[in-house]
């Protein structure tokens, strides 16, 4: 047993028989399940993410939309191919989205478990040519990795709260257009980590906010085998998507027990598609 799955929140996780559970030489933290343990990798750019940094421009100004054209082609023909090849991608339930298609027409929230750094190119590839507006920690905008995030989608959150305003206009107008949200509620990437991870409640308010249905997913793996051995290490797992039931807002109700009710539906959902019985963390930070 490998030092990633020989720790506390291993032992007290129960799964169905047949779950596989990847054996990564990763220490994973055991007291707080949002802390990043990947650090950015940073190429020098400085960037200022208050009321100066450019909203305005995100999904509008001509050098955001030529580069959102070039993202979205290296996405569809390199990307998605690349992961149904070192990753054997399989998509489960992908047919609930042409069951709620008519539900879903004017948004949607989808959430998922953050496992690796290509997560959301599956969620993308189950939902088409759909595109995802997310937020992003600041600290991305001066990574490696920025150009591909943002014009992927990625609307940095702000440092200063001078800056907020603009950030919400960003989804305030997206939910408008009814394109569809995405938010990672564990906030962290842990590759390859088999417990749902404890939620931040801001992607369930925001769906309460916009009257929008939340659509989980959730990543659960498979043993390596095969030719897909030839592509990765034999303990990196082979990924599988399963696409959860809409979860409704009622905005009848006040938005706290909204709130409360759409993350522990979303949450147990997860947890059920991925095949765990006894979870080990609590669902949510209260």
């Amino acid at each position: 047993m490998g030092k990633g799955i020989d720790n506390e929140r291993y032992r007290k996780m129960k799964t169905r028989d047949g779950v596989y559970i990847p054996d990564i030489d990763i220490e994973y933290p055991v007291d707080r399940s949002d802390k990043h343990i990947f650090p950015v990798r940073y190429d020098g750019r400085q960037v200022a993410l208050d009321r100066t940094f450019p909203y305005q421009e995100i999904g509008h100004s001509l050098k955001y939309r030529f580069n959102q054209a070039l993202n979205h082609i290296g996405l569809r023909c390199l990307l998605i191919p690349l992961n149904r090849i070192r990753y054997g991608l399989r998509i489960e339930g992908k047919d609930k989205l042409k069951k709620y298609a008519a539900q879903l027409k004017n948004g949607a929230l989808t959430v998922c478990n953050h496992i690796y750094p290509w997560d959301l190119t599956c969620v993308l590839d189950a939902i088409g040519w759909r595109k995802l507006w997310f937020p992003i920690f600041g600290e991305h905008m001066r990574g490696k990795d920025a150009w591909f995030m943002y014009y992927l989608g990625g609307v940095p959150i702000p440092e200063e709260t001078s800056g907020m305003r603009a950030f919400d206009a960003v989804f305030n107008e997206m939910h408008e257009k009814k394109q569809w949200i995405h938010v990672f509620p564990e906030a962290a990437s842990w590759r390859f980590y088999t417990p749902v991870r404890t939620f931040h409640k801001g992607a369930f308010a925001m769906a309460w906010k916009y009257d929008i249905p939340v659509l989980p997913f959730v990543i659960s793996y498979r043993r390596r085998t095969g030719i897909y051995k030839l592509f990765d290490k034999p303990n990196i797992p082979l990924l599988t998507l399963n696409v959860g039931d809409p979860v409704f807002p009622d905005r009848s109700k006040p938005r706290k027990e909204e709130t409360d009710r759409l993350l522990h539906e979303a949450h147990k959902q997860m947890t059920d598609m991925a095949g765990i019985m006894e979870n080990p963390w609590p669902e949510t930070f209260e």
